[in-house]
């Protein structure tokens, strides 16, 4: 039996997997990634949409203008009929939805990982785990049968739904299914839809198409009526019936090139963190496929959890478990949330009585005629209005989103692509850090406002977010 040690093991290649190890290897943090697949054997691709701030967070890597040359970019997000959410209005350089499929974002994820120097073991399965006071220690079997065991300083699963890591720490997956026997598709149309984003549902049934902008569209359904198992066969008629019920028409639709039938759950671990392990993406939290937020929510904690493994395996941290700490403390609330937003668009989606669909129509028409509340909405399911609490000691803006603004060094995400934080100060100025601040000189990026009648200094975090602010 051979033993390998690495700083940090990460269970699972998917999205939220690969952006994690690709950030750490490139902060000079030895990562081990092992993915039970075979190499090349891709996910079933559900997720479909990359919302705005995904885009930003992929900015700050350098890989999101790549990767909106693959897909279709919506400018507006048109629900039952009567709520439009006009992404234009978000402040962000990215105010669109991208519709790509989600091998898109692994393949570019998984170039960054190799060039930054990730270790991957494809077709390699975790069996047990467990952990002491210095490290965490696996038992794994490799392609060829042969026993493995790594020792490593943190492990993060992103492991997905069905989780091995979670599992084998013991944690609970509350939570509850919400819809069952949803259909997928990628197909052909011989019409083309007249919104470039479809959703709508009619007594028993409900629809959504999207194009991914090469001529195939992702068409999702479900009929009340019609509650098979996830095993049952499913066909093309049966989403051209389903699309038909809701939408009144099935645009045609021809040659799938993949079918699927799946549930949806709704469920949360209770925390993200046990020792020196750690939870991502749907390992951590799922929810029904509504907004597109899942793929997001994952990259989204691989961005918050990466800066803070590498501060504190560099030493940079004063407080490195109050710093680890805070992934929970942060995380958890929005996975939270994205549960609550996505079930309520599922929910309005199910209603087949008069008065649920009459109290749906009041509902997204109050909305789509108060711009805040719209506003808001659009904010909350692209992630662009998320803020996190104040960095201990430290006012507003700490915890708030960092727009993309222009310095004389270049735009702030370019900056954020050396993966350090930022400190953007007055022309001749130089600002001490904050003693809270998780980063060392030897790891920070200067840059000065354009404008010299700003006298303000802000300390922003790797993940886009402000740590500290002076005036």
């Amino acid at each position: 039996m051979s033993t390998t040690d690495t700083d940090v093991l990460v269970i699972g290649a998917g999205p939220t997997g690969l952006l994690l190890a690709g950030d750490l290897a490139a902060g000079g943090i030895d990562v081990t990634l092992v993915e039970r697949r075979p190499h090349g054997l891709g996910n079933m691709t559900r997720a479909f949409g990359v919302h705005a701030r995904t885009l930003e967070q992929l900015d700050a890597r350098g890989l999101a203008d790549e990767l909106v040359t693959t897909g279709t970019t919506l400018t507006k997000a048109t629900l039952f009929d009567h709520l439009a959410l006009d992404l234009t209005r978000l402040p962000s350089r990215f105010n669109q939805l991208l519709v790509t499929p989600q091998y898109e974002v692994e393949r570019l994820l998984e170039r960054r990982a190799i060039d930054a120097g990730v270790t991957f073991r494809y077709d390699t399965e975790l069996h047990a785990l467990r952990q002491d006071g210095d490290a965490v220690t696996t038992e794994l079997t490799e392609p060829d049968g042969t026993p493995l065991t790594l020792r490593a300083r943190y492990l993060v699963g992103a492991d997905g739904v069905h989780s091995f890591v979670r599992t084998a720490l013991g944690l609970p997956f509350p939570g509850r299914s919400v819809i069952r026997s949803i259909v997928l598709a990628d197909v052909r149309l011989a019409r083309e839809p007249a919104k470039a984003l479809t959703v709508s549902g009619s007594g028993d049934s409900f629809a959504f198409i999207a194009p991914f902008g090469d001529g195939w569209y992702r068409v999702m359904g479900w009929n009340r009526t019609h509650q098979a198992s996830d095993g049952d066969p499913v066909d093309l008629d049966e989403v051209r019936e389903i699309t038909r019920q809701a939408l009144g028409t099935d645009y045609g639709m021809h040659d799938a090139r993949w079918i699927s039938r799946f549930h949806s759950d709704e469920r949360q671990a209770p925390t993200y963190r046990v020792g020196r392990v750690f939870l991502a993406g749907d390992a951590a939290h799922v929810h029904s496929p509504a907004g597109g937020q899942g793929m997001n929510t994952g990259l989204q904690d691989a961005a918050n959890l990466s800066w803070k493994l590498t501060a504190a395996l560099r030493g940079e941290a004063p407080d490195p478990e109050a710093l680890l700490d805070s992934y929970q403390s942060e995380r958890h609330p929005v996975g939270a949330m994205v549960l609550r937003s996505s079930g309520a668009i599922v929910r309005l989606a199910m209603a087949h009585t008069r008065l649920t669909r009459a109290a749906r129509s009041l509902v997204t028409r109050l909305v789509d005629a108060v711009p805040p509340a719209s506003g808001r909405a659009a904010g909350m399911i692209s992630g662009i209005g998320i803020s996190y609490a104040p960095a201990p000691g430290a006012d507003r803006p700490s915890g708030r989103r960092a727009p993309d603004v222009h310095l004389r060094e270049g735009r702030l995400y370019e900056l954020l692509r050396r993966g350090e934080f930022v400190l953007v100060a007055p022309q001749g100025a130089a600002p001490a850090l904050p003693p809270s601040a998780p980063v060392t000189p030897k790891h920070l990026v200067r840059a000065t406002w354009t404008d010299p009648a700003k006298r303000a200094s802000l300390l922003v975090r790797p993940d886009g977010y402000v740590h500290w602010a002076s005036r």
